[in-house]
């Protein structure tokens, strides 16, 4: 659901008025809520009916001015249901006490059958964004016409907004779909339909707003379209909204992963060169922030892994690289050298630290090479194993690390050579556990 969606359930809950009056019970509760998630004591999506929740409702209860309304918690908490965006977890062995409730008549009810409430993962993740918190608190208040949503979503700035931000994020991911599924789609389309949505943005803007996409979904593991180079310095509202487009379309998330993992590759690129493939520049590097990881990403696997797993991807790009190394040789006037170049990971098996052996031409000696392949862009992650970045560090002199990009659809390849380390930023995933 989009941002409006939720301003327009918010502004709309249904209210008891059986006393004459609406009861400012559920507007409290949330109210209660955006109080806890600003002053950070609210980090995951668990929304416990314990006494700092109670103390926040009691005192937005007491802020709203309706001195007839008594300071029960547990109804909002449970009557929240019925508005499709805040749910239980019920306790385990109490789902068929649960269901049979239509009203929770005291505390106790709560406390004995529901362990916490939580919202949707999207609504979570949007209200992370003060100025988000900021629109739906006035939501609840009043009833924001759309010139006045505006207002507070657009502001003063010249800055992207938030809906601009929503367009051009939700065109981003119509796009990826048909690249990772290997659709023909215009960007140039793309980008005039979506000209008419936004505040008089220029083409180029509208360009580097999509490689700012891109280096979100990068610094996320995900696959991203190559041809929107990753644009680093986004603003911070660019990464909450493409979380909370995740957030709300989990099943993009699936569908991102299962082309990570067994993708068919019916064969080898044919009839390319070094000319053709080589790409001399490296990736720039980039510093990063480690931030928190969503509740529902952390539930996905990797992409990147699933790639790095991915064992026909890798044969075949093995294989790939092995054929160009020895037409690179034989083009070099040294076919005896390209008879002797060795796919070591077939003939001798992996753990070798490296995939083929070659030869450096200038240097006369043995060259190591390490394949590391993906079907999205040069930007993309790659893992490597402690044995591959000891190796690269005991044989810098003749090691090469060939990166393959893009392999699917137009193969290119730089080359990090010597120590992996000095080139890209390293996380640990995993250890190894021994007793």
């Amino acid at each position: 659901m989009s941002l409006l969606g939720y301003e327009k359930r918010f502004s709309a809950l249904r209210l008891n008025s059986s006393g004459g009056s609406k009861s400012p019970h559920k507007v409290a509760m949330l109210l209660a809520l955006l109080d806890l998630i600003d002053r950070g004591e609210l980090r995951e999506n668990k929304i416990r009916f314990d006494n700092v929740l109670r103390d926040a409702f009691a005192h937005r209860l007491t802020m709203l001015g309706d001195l007839s309304a008594r300071n029960n918690p547990h109804l909002p908490f449970f009557h929240l249901r019925s508005e499709g965006f805040w749910h239980h977890k019920v306790l385990p062995g109490q789902r068929e006490s649960y269901d049979q409730l239509s009203t929770a008549s005291s505390v106790g009810i709560v406390i004995s059958h529901i362990e916490y409430a939580f919202l949707d993962d999207e609504l979570f993740e949007l209200l992370q964004s003060k100025l988000i918190r900021n629109l739906l608190s006035e939501s609840l208040l009043t009833n924001l016409d759309q010139g006045s949503i505006l207002d507070i979503l657009r502001g003063d700035s010249s800055a992207w907004d938030w809906l601009e931000c929503e367009f051009l994020v939700n065109d981003y991911m119509v796009m990826l779909e048909k690249q990772l599924k290997g659709s023909k789609y215009s960007k140039a389309d793309h980008r005039r339909e979506l000209m008419g949505r936004l505040n008089n943005r220029s083409k180029g803007s509208i360009e580097y707003k999509h490689q700012n996409v891109s280096a979100v979904l990068v610094e996320l593991g995900l696959p991203y379209i190559p041809g929107y180079k990753p644009a680093f310095n986004y603003q911070k509202q660019l990464k909450q909204v493409v979380l909370s487009y995740f957030a709300g379309n989990q099943s993009l998330l699936d569908d991102v992963n299962s082309f990570g993992e067994n993708e068919v590759i019916e064969s080898v690129p044919a009839e390319l060169s070094w000319n053709d493939v080589y790409d001399p520049i490296p990736p720039e590097h980039v510093t990063r922030v480690s931030e928190r990881k969503p509740q529902y990403l952390a539930k996905r696997v990797d992409y990147t892994e699933r790639e790095f797993r991915n064992r026909q991807l890798g044969l075949k790009s093995e294989q790939f690289v092995f054929n160009l190394e020895r037409e690179r040789l034989v083009k070099a006037g040294r076919p005896d050298l390209a008879r002797e170049v060795e796919w070591s990971s077939q003939e001798r098996g992996d753990g070798l630290g490296f995939d083929i052996r070659s030869f450096d031409l200038e240097r006369e000696t043995e060259l190591f090479v390490e394949v590391k392949a993906t079907n999205s862009g040069k930007y993309q992650p790659f893992y490597i194993s402690e044995n591959e970045r000891a190796f690269s560090n005991d044989f810098a002199d003749a090691y090469s690390l060939y990166r393959v990009y893009e392999f699917r659809e137009a193969p290119r390849i730089f080359i990090l050579s010597g120590a992996v380390e000095q080139y890209v930023q390293l996380f640990p995933t995993n250890y190894r556990a021994e007793f």
